[in-house]
């Protein structure tokens, strides 16, 4: 126990000493999730506005395609990246394996259809509710869908968040695609299971703590968001 709480002690130091290898890795960390998500918020967003607004063949089994693709488990995306990016593969001449960019395509590869398919689910709530409407003033689909986004941008935040907060957590995908190479992949989750294996308790602990920050920093705006929701839905 008192190995523990001088482990505890030596983080709390770390952190609020400004140890650059410290902060190198959560910058890292944060650069390659933010990246990942605007990226995952570019795609995702306009393939939910298409289910929540078509009536296109496939469109069902497109949506089962992506809520199936929402619990897809991140070692396999991490292989399949992995085998797209190395040299046998056909991305293989980009030589983008262990790199910053391949940990944010593999991201990207595991956010996107949870984005998609939370997107497409508060779209198509409020699409059936403004359906008639719509349809009364012959209002086109892109106007429609403009309309939407903007009176769900609350919600779609909201989304957007939890996107981070999935991508900042992830160990499994990031490991296998970025090597966890010090100084060049080396990210929060991947640094903590590697000082744990290492007995580095001190640096795991700090890195914890700093995850653990960043995790109630996202529900807090999570928190916020879905208040400020409310706030305007009443007000309408």
């Amino acid at each position: 126990m008192q190995d523990i709480l001088q482990s505890l002690v030596l983080a709390v130091n770390l952190v609020f000493s400004g140890d650059s290898d410290l902060f190198e890795i959560i910058g890292l960390s944060l650069r390659v999730s933010f990246s990942a998500v605007v990226c995952s918020v570019v795609l995702g967003l306009p393939l939910g506005s298409l289910m929540a607004v078509g009536n296109f063949r496939g469109r069902q089994s497109l949506m089962i395609v992506l809520n199936s693709l929402m619990g897809l488990p991140p070692v396999v995306v991490g292989l399949v990246v992995y085998l797209f990016l190395s040299r046998s593969g056909p991305l293989g001449w980009m030589e983008l394996l262990y790199t910053p960019t391949a940990m944010i395509i593999a991201q990207v590869v595991l956010i996107t259809p949870i984005i998609a398919a939370l997107s497409q689910e508060i779209l198509s709530q409020l699409y059936e509710e403004y359906d008639e409407q719509f349809r009364s003033l012959n209002v086109p689909r892109w106007i429609a869908v403009r309309a939407l986004l903007w009176d769900a941008r609350f919600n779609l935040v909201t989304v957007s968040l939890a996107g981070f907060g999935r991508a900042v957590a992830e160990v499994g995908a990031v490991m296998i695609v970025g090597g966890n190479i010090d100084h060049l992949t080396r990210v929060m989750t991947t640094a903590i299971a590697l000082e744990t294996s290492k007995g580095n308790l001190a640096l795991a602990l700090a890195l914890g703590l700093i995850l653990i920050t960043i995790s109630l920093i996202v529900n807090a705006s999570l928190f916020f968001v879905k208040i400020r929701s409310e706030q305007h839905a009443r007000s309408q």
